[in-house]
């Protein structure tokens, strides 16, 4: 094993470029390629690769340090062979660029005598092929200077800014935010006359050529050096989208997961959006904590809201002070939170509600005799893990309670999580059991007190309240009769169930004592109709009448 010195490849025509961001740590193994830092100039940002693939044994640089051609990044221990792929690289590299180098007079020529109508094309960038528009800083009728900015794209490795090389005013833009570009494609057209551009491109182009060397040695580097020679920073008074402060892998990353970067506070240095800002936005969004603009902007109008998404009359406002004393106390997190998705799900879900009663006196004398044999385990059965069981039962043999929506098509789950309404004091909170229908019901209790606990504590987390295919509302023993659950969007129906109550019930000879327990079973019009709930609540009943059915 060998030490090897890791340092900064040719970058191009840059003095000192600053570190922004640390992708290893000490301990970690590298593979060659693999990008190590980022570092930022005020026209691109790029990751810089590593040359040798090893164990990370000392990080030579700091977020903020300035590095250049040849600083140390990091000490790795590397085998002997695995040093070589850097010096190996060097042979092909004089040979790669002659190329980019004989384009340089064509490029000058054309701008020497280039008048009226002019074609802007995407200069050469390099080793990279389609690489993704995300930012246009340019629109037709705009006044265009010489190697003012035109648009930014950017690879999995590095962003870049496309000049254009010529002045004019700008006629038509060939380009949108989200295409993919290659050498050569045509950006857009100018009007005007700019025989000046000549000697700024030709210098471009040969910069280019010269930066072009790097492509094999460390082809990560290569796009933003290009862009470094290329594409200076927004002209004065340029129109910009706003391009948030991250690094092209956090980008891409944030793409895949339609995160809006725009809407992130970052907490890396200089206020740069991180890996783990964007997992935490993406957390936070699952578990409901927050909405994006567009969620805000779907979701039509809040509990309190004027109602104008909708088409409503304004909601009443009214200065209650004028009637009697008031205190006026914000709601809470949990409770705006779960406030605006009530009110989506109860508009646009065009919901029934089936109320039944079931005779549960045989499970119940179960329930307390299991309680008592399992005393020393410390786990309680509660009727709420019967119910579980038994509908899991009831959505396998009506799976179209299983399902969801998704436009014209139902999505039919294979899967069984059952979501239970926990009442806290922050605000009512949805807790899920996953895969039910593998556990029996010790296990069910076991984590449904678990979760409970961690509701009440304000600990669950994301994981823990997603995934749910079917979900059951209790008021357990604090009353009532029946009610009208609101269906927990995407599931298309939700069980409520009141107090159990002791009943007279006549069993063909006479009035006998049963223990009876409501049950509102609210679905979905579009996926269920009425005979389908009917079915499903007298199965749900036949269960729990006779427990030995869950087995069938």
């Amino acid at each position: 094993m060998a030490l090897v010195e890791v340092k900064v490849p040719d970058i191009g025509d840059f003095d000192e470029v600053a570190v922004i961001e640390l992708l290893v740590k000490v301990g970690d193994t590298v593979k060659a390629e693999q990008s190590l830092i980022t570092v930022e100039s005020d026209k691109a940002s790029m990751e810089i690769p590593s040359s040798t693939a090893g164990v990370v044994k000392e990080l030579r640089v700091n977020l903020g340090d300035k590095v250049k051609e040849g600083s140390v990044v990091l000490v790795v221990e590397a085998a002997g062979a695995a040093a070589a792929p850097a010096a190996a690289a060097a042979a092909p590299v004089a040979a790669a660029a002659p190329a980019p180098v004989a384009a340089a007079a064509p490029v000058a020529a054309a701008a020497l005598s280039a008048s009226g109508p002019i074609e802007i094309h995407v200069p050469d960038i390099g080793d990279f092929k389609n690489v993704a528009v995300i930012e246009v800083f340019v629109k037709p009728g705009d006044s265009i200077k010489v190697e003012q900015s035109l648009i930014t794209v950017e690879s999995d490795k590095a962003s870049m800014e496309i000049p254009s090389s010529h002045a004019g005013v700008l006629k038509e833009l060939k380009v949108k935010v989200g295409d993919t570009v290659n050498i050569g494609d045509l950006l857009a057209i100018l009007e005007g006359t700019v025989s000046a551009a000549a000697a700024p491109v030709a210098a471009a182009a040969s910069a280019v050529a010269a930066v072009a060397t790097a492509a094999v040695a460390a082809p990560t580097a290569v796009a933003a050096a290009v862009a470094a020679v290329a594409a200076p920073a927004h002209a004065p008074g340029a129109p910009t989208l706003g391009l948030p402060h991250a690094s092209p892998s956090v980008r891409k990353f944030a793409r895949e997961l339609g995160v809006p970067l725009e809407e992130l506070k970052g907490s890396g240095h200089k206020g740069r959006i991180t890996q783990d800002d964007v997992q935490t936005f993406t957390k936070s969004v699952m578990s409901g904590a927050t909405q994006t603009k567009a969620q805000a902007a779907k979701g039509g109008a809040s509990a309190g809201g004027d109602g104008a998404a909708l088409g409503l009359i304004p909601w009443p406002k009214v200065d209650f002070a004028k009637f009697g004393p008031i205190e006026r106390k914000e709601m809470g997190r949990i409770k705006k939170i779960s406030g605006a998705n009530l009110l989506r799900n109860a508009i646009m879900i065009p919901a029934v509600t089936n109320h039944d009663d079931c005779d549960i006196t045989d499970l119940e004398a179960f329930r307390v005799s299991t309680n008592k044999e399992n005393e020393k385990s410390g786990v309680k059965v509660t009727m709420l893990a019967f119910l579980i069981k038994a509908c899991v039962a009831a959505l396998k043999k009506y799976p179209e309670f299983n399902s969801s929506l998704d436009g014209d098509a139902l999505v039919y789950k294979n899967y069984w999580h059952i979501g239970f309404a926990a009442d806290t004091p922050n605000g009512l909170m949805v807790p899920v059991i996953r895969d039910c229908d593998k556990k029996g019901v010790l296990q069910i209790s076991a984590e449904m007190s678990e979760l409970a606990k961690k509701a009440r504590d304000g600990k669950l987390g994301p994981a823990e309240m997603t995934g749910a295919t079917f979900t059951i509302s209790s008021l357990g023993g604090i009353g009532g009769k029946y009610f009208t659950p609101i269906i927990n969007a995407p599931e298309v129906a939700i069980l409520g169930v009141c107090k159990s109550t002791m009943e007279p019930v006549w069993n063909g000879k006479e009035f006998v004592p049963r223990l009876m327990l409501p049950l509102s079973l609210t679905w979905d019009h579009r996926v269920i109709d009425g005979a389908a709930a009917a079915r499903f609540n007298a199965y749900l009943g036949q269960i729990l009448g006779d427990f030995r059915r869950v087995l069938l």
